[in-house]
């Protein structure tokens, strides 16, 4: 079951499926106008832009759906590619009857939004990446350097990962936002929604799936890469977490890059610094084309 929506979300936003490339997904809407795509990495769901959402609706069509096997969304065996992911979020996008989006992805959700922008070049008006690199384009140094040790646990084999977490899921969520630069931006009541979302075998092994499709991502967005980006991007990353590497990252990918770094903020930009966010993001979005 999900979720009751936050009170701040209640009059705008409502809950909704689609069935869309043969998977389920959960998501929420709210708004009018252009649509803003928001796509969530882990360990979060659409939760995670909640305080962003109200604003952008002001404005804009807000949809920040639950990927592939996330959250309230479906729990599928395979899909986790980021391929598969833009297509479930591009017919998604579809079937609302919208051709273009404004499309920002955080974290895991980088790596979608990237695959999104290359597969359907057309159907993307602006693109922004919050605070992680692109997987074969600055990932892999920028694990080495940031000394990020899970990655490697998460794409281990046999089901490792699942076994060592099943029970403890409370505990490994809960150090992972402690250790946020603004560890405040999150209550009790959020990581223990987080913690309703990601718990169980199930739904550790659909989380750890994304990190086992590293490999095959960075095959994928190599033949991309041969094709730079033309349409407005920006890369944004935290004072003290991804900094300045996405702006490394897409800088490879894209011909019209633009950057910044948020202060006082750690890897959670939307729930550290949102009110930030939501002027750089407001910023961009209304830019005039050159």
């Amino acid at each position: 079951m999900t979720t009751p929506l936050p009170a701040p979300l209640e009059p705008l936003f409502t809950h909704q499926t689609a069935q869309v490339n043969g998977v389920r997904l959960h998501y929420v809407i709210g708004g009018q106008g252009s649509p803003v795509l928001l796509l969530h990495g882990w360990p979060q769901t659409w939760y995670a832009w909640r305080k962003i959402m109200p604003a952008l609706a002001e404005k804009y069509t807000v949809i920040a759906p639950d990927s592939r096997g996330i959250g309230d969304s479906e729990r599928t065996d395979s899909g986790y590619d980021a391929s598969t992911l833009a297509e479930d979020t591009f017919s998604l996008v579809r079937s609302l009857g919208f051709q273009q989006v404004f499309l920002v992805g955080h974290d895991l959700g980088v790596l979608t939004a990237y695959a999104y922008a290359a597969r359907y070049r057309e159907a993307v008006q602006r693109l922004v990446i919050l605070d992680s690199p692109v997987e074969g384009f600055g990932s892999e140094d920028f694990v080495t350097k940031l000394k990020i040790w899970h990655f490697g646990l998460f794409q281990a084999p046999r089901n490792l990962a699942e076994s060592l977490a099943e029970g403890r899921e409370h505990i490994l969520l809960q150090w992972f936002f402690s250790r946020a630069r603004n560890s405040a931006a999150f209550t009790q009541e959020d990581i223990d929604e987080y913690v309703r979302c990601y718990s169980g075998r199930d739904a550790l092994r659909a989380g750890f799936e994304y990190y086992r499709s590293f490999s095959s991502n960075a095959q994928l967005f190599k033949e991309y890469s041969k094709e730079k980006l033309r349409i407005p991007t920006l890369a944004l990353g935290g004072e003290y977490s991804g900094a300045g590497w996405p702006f490394y990252s897409l800088a490879q990918l894209a011909e019209n890059v633009s950057s910044g770094i948020i202060s006082q903020c750690g890897h959670y930009i939307a729930e550290e610094q949102p009110e930030e966010l939501l002027q750089r993001l407001n910023a961009f979005f209304s830019e005039q084309e050159p």
